[in-house]
C-alpha cells in the first residue's frame, strides 16, 4: 500500500545541497520559511521520514533542524506525537504579547538614551525601505524582513546584549502570529504609521513618548494576530 504523505503538495523544494551554505543552514532555512510561508500550518506533524525525502537530507540533519527551530519557537516537540508547527495558545499568545510590548519599550527607551544621532536617522530610514517594500510586494516574508531591519538597528543602538536576547526569544516564539498579522488586509500601512510615529519620538529624544507609542504599536499587532486564534476557536 503507498505510504499517505502529510506535507502539502504546495510545498516544492529542491534537495538541499547545490548551494554554499552548510547543509543544517540550508535546511533550517527550508523549513522555516514553509512555516512562515504557511506551507507548513500550526499544528502540523513534521515526520521525519517525510522531510528527509522532500528535502533529500540525512535524518541526523533533519532532527538538528528540528531542535533549532524548536529553540526559535517555530516548532514544539509533544510527547507521544513528535514534532508539530507551533501552534500558540489563545492564553500563551495574549501573554507573550504582553511581554513583548513591555520589553520593546524598554529597547526603545534604551536606543533613546544610548544611540548616536547617525543611528536615529538609520532607524527612521527603515520604515522607509518598509513602506518601500509593501508597495513593491505583498509576500510576507519579504515584508516581515524589512520590518526586521527596524529592530536591528534599534538593538544596536539600544546597546544591551540581555535585552536583545529576550527580544529575539520573544519574537521567535511569536513569528507565526507576526506574519498572521501582516497578512492581514490593511494592517501594513497602519504598521508603517505606527513606526514612523515612534521614529518621530526618538528623532526628539522623547523616550517616554516613543516607549508608549511603540507599545501602543505592538498591542495593535497583538489585536490583529490573536483575532485570527479566537476565530479559530
Amino acid at each position: 500500500m503507498a505510504s499517505t504523505n502529510s506535507l502539502p503538495a504546495s510545498w516544492t523544494t529542491e534537495p538541499m545541497g547545490r548551494i554554499a551554505a552548510p547543509l543544517r543552514e540550508q535546511v533550517i532555512t527550508a523549513l522555516r520559511q514553509a512555516i512562515l510561508d504557511f506551507h507548513l500550518k500550526p499544528g502540523q506533524r513534521l515526520v521525519e521520514r517525510e522531510l528527509i525525502e522532500q528535502l533529500g537530507v540525512s535524518r541526523t540533519t533533519i532532527r538538528e533542524a528540528l531542535r533549532e527551530l524548536t529553540s526559535e519557537g517555530l516548532v514544539t516537540v509533544v510527547p507521544q506525537k513528535g514534532a508539530i508547527v507551533s501552534a500558540p495558545s489563545l492564553e500563551d499568545a495574549i501573554d507573550l504579547y504582553e511581554v513583548r510590548a513591555a520589553l520593546e519599550s524598554l529597547v526603545v527607551q534604551r536606543f533613546v538614551e544610548r544611540a548616536s544621532d547617525e543611528q536615529v536617522v538609520r532607524l527612521a530610514a527603515t520604515i522607509d525601505h518598509l513602506a518601500a517594500v509593501a508597495e513593491s510586494t505583498t509576500e510576507v516574508r519579504a515584508i516581515l524582513a524589512a520590518k526586521d531591519t527596524f529592530y536591528a538597528v534599534l538593538i544596536e543602538g539600544a546597546q544591551s546584549s540581555a535585552l536583545q536576547q529576550l527580544l529575539e526569544g520573544i519574537q521567535a516564539r511569536v513569528q507565526v502570529l507576526r506574519a498572521t498579522s501582516l497578512s492581514e488586509a490593511g494592517r501594513i500601512p497602519e504598521v508603517v504609521r505606527e513606526l514612523r510615529a515612534v521614529t518621530d519620538a526618538v528623532a526628539n529624544r522623547d523616550a517616554k513618548r516613543a516607549a508608549r507609542l511603540c507599545a501602543a504599536h505592538v498591542r495593535s499587532a497583538a489585536k490583529t494576530a490573536l483575532g485570527s486564534l479566537t476565530a479559530d476557536k
